[in-house]
């Protein structure tokens, strides 16, 4: 593969708004001026783990290729979100670019972004181990006073013993749990069935 079959591959746009409200038409006129040959659009919240259009994009993408994408928030949840995709994009042979705010310019393909994606996944990996260490002391402390993390459960001994009584008098448990407020299956996990 010479030098120049690098620089063959498309460059490919991934744009995200958060709204149906928002247009994303600064994102595609951006990353239509720096060459992207396709562009993905997503409509939906930075926090929201559903992007098909990220998914397809990456799908999409070949050894050689580039993904592009206006601003780095716009493409990642989180610092050790951009580490895993971008590091998932590199183990492909794919590069990646931003084209505006932090780390705007950076291109994957050259040595001076390898290193500040490098400073940029020891800072995640950083945060990983903070929110580990925050975690840990946050349940250690929560038990030293008698409290137990998880979501309170909605199914109390009163309820549980109504469910018993109606469940050997018949009722299925359908009836049950909706005359009690919950789901089947959390009723079947406290009556102890499958």
């Amino acid at each position: 593969m010479t030098a120049n079959a690098k620089a063959a591959g498309h460059l490919i746009g991934y744009a995200r708004v958060s709204t149906d409200d928002q247009e994303a038409q600064l994102q595609v006129d951006a990353l239509e001026a720096a060459g992207c040959s396709r562009i993905f659009i997503d409509k939906a919240s930075g926090k929201s783990a559903k992007r098909p259009e990220l998914t397809a994009a990456l799908d999409y993408l070949r050894s050689g290729d580039s993904l592009c994408v206006w601003k780095l928030d716009r493409f990642a949840r989180s610092l050790i979100d951009l580490v895993t995709l971008v590091d998932g994009l590199s183990r492909r042979g794919i590069g990646f670019k931003v084209l505006t705010g932090t780390l705007a310019n950076i291109d994957s393909d050259t040595a001076d972004g390898r290193l500040m994606l490098q400073v940029v996944g020891a800072m995640a990996e950083f945060e990983r181990s903070l929110i580990k260490e925050r975690t840990k002391a946050g349940l250690e402390a929560a038990k030293a006073q008698g409290r137990t993390g998880g979501r309170p459960t909605v199914i109390n001994d009163d309820k549980l013993t109504v469910a018993k009584v109606r469940k050997a008098q018949g009722e299925s448990v359908s009836a049950i749990a909706k005359a009690l407020g919950v789901s089947r299956a959390t009723l079947y996990r406290h009556l102890g069935e499958p």
